[in-house]
């Protein structure tokens, strides 16, 4: 999987530095998923959006807006074959695009930087550098305006393949270099969504992409994501604070609820509030510290529904994974098929560099989120369905 996907990953960035045209690859009739691609045509800031369709021989779809890189649907069939939504979105561009009135990142390729840093604040290059702050004083997901409220221009586009392109300019939220970013999503036949991120700068930066998809495997999204079962390939995690930053500690989970190295239901411990943490995450809302060490060919995490047999394995060359149980999801924001998205509605899987690497890196077993021109950041995540 590590030596295809690296020549996939070369071959996507080396297309989107080419291309001028992309092909266009909306279908006019509606989605396995209900979706009217109509609605996801639009224009924002001079590029145009729609919506892509990818499918495979296994009876897969995977629906992606180009407007912030989104995942609007998953389709995928159940134990029973029964053909099974399992990711939370909107049914129309527009709903994405209105983030003042529903702010959100359902489905987003997250940049310049996932999660948050802390107070918004980076020294790069010697420079100190202040951020946005939008949430709880600190820079969540890039700022207000990062690349999930942006589009991404459309290099290539076919049943199996979508790739993005972004050009960040110098300066975007804050964040030095002019960033050139490349997101490549590509559905196997083996029931593999597979997510390809690269990118390079002019000037040194930091950088952490991630999607930012809300899975639910029960097929209604009015079911809450409390009988999943979840796995999570890890030894240690990185504990947060009341404003959901990490401390800089890296703790063990034996012992504590933090513990999904035996799969167990998300309902067991979500609402435990006599333990600190889940007290602080309001549930999960943790960055796990995985076991598996850049090997993309290990499991790193998985999610299963008892209801339709549903799994979802995760692998990544990630050294985290940021899993967010949906605690804040409070039935204000209504999504396809005009279901209210109630808390625990979606569980996030996100792949990525720890929460405030930047100001972390120097710290014992914490990466790095440096980009240097003349070097090139790659990260690769893949979601691979199957049932039990």
């Amino acid at each position: 999987m590590n030596k295809l996907l690296q020549g996939a990953c070369a071959a996507a960035f080396a297309a989107a530095l080419t291309a001028c045209n992309a092909p266009q690859a909306t279908t006019p009739q509606l989605t396995a998923s209900g979706l009217d691609p109509e609605l996801f045509v639009d224009t924002v800031a001079g590029i145009p959006t729609q919506l892509f369709t990818l499918t495979n021989t296994g009876g897969m779809e995977v629906c992606v807006t180009n407007f912030g890189g989104r995942i609007v649907s998953i389709v995928t069939p159940d134990r029973d074959g029964n053909p099974t939504d399992v990711v939370l979105g909107f049914d129309n561009v527009q709903d994405y695009i209105n983030k003042e009135e529903t702010p959100s990142d359902f489905g987003a390729a997250i940049g310049r930087y996932a999660n948050r840093i802390n107070q918004g604040r980076i020294t790069v290059d010697g420079e100190e550098i202040q951020l946005p702050q939008n949430n709880f004083g600190h820079c969540l997901h890039g700022g207000p305006e990062g690349w999930q409220y942006q589009p991404y221009e459309v290099v290539a586009a076919d049943s199996s393949q979508l790739i993005l392109k972004r050009v960040s300019p110098d300066g975007d939220q804050g964040f030095p270099g002019e960033v050139t970013a490349i997101v490549a999503y590509t559905l196997t036949d083996d029931g593999t969504l597979d997510i390809c991120y690269e990118a390079t700068t002019t000037r040194p930066t930091v950088i952490n992409m991630t999607n930012h998809s809300y899975f639910n495997l029960n097929g209604n999204p009015a079911e809450p994501i409390t009988n999943h079962q979840l796995y999570i390939n890890a030894d240690a995690y990185t504990p947060v604070d009341t404003t959901y930053m990490t401390t800089g500690a890296i703790v063990p989970v034996e012992g504590t609820p933090m513990d999904f190295r035996t799969p167990h239901a998300v309902e067991q411990d979500v609402r435990n509030f006599e333990f600190e943490q889940i007290r602080n995450g309001n549930g999960f809302d943790h960055n796990w510290c995985l076991n598996t060490r850049g090997d993309d060919t290990q499991v790193a995490a998985s999610i299963y529904s008892p209801k339709t047999g549903i799994l979802v394995e995760v692998f990544t060359d990630e050294p985290g994974i940021q899993v967010y149980s949906g605690n804040f999801l409070d039935g204000s924001e209504t999504g396809k098929q005009g279901i209210a998205y109630e808390q625990h509605a979606g569980i996030c899987l996100e792949t990525q560099k720890y929460p405030d690497t930047p100001n972390k890196s120097n710290l014992p077993g914490w990466p790095s989120a440096t980009l240097n021109p003349g070097e090139r950041y790659t990260s690769h995540c893949a979601y691979k369905f199957s049932v039990k």
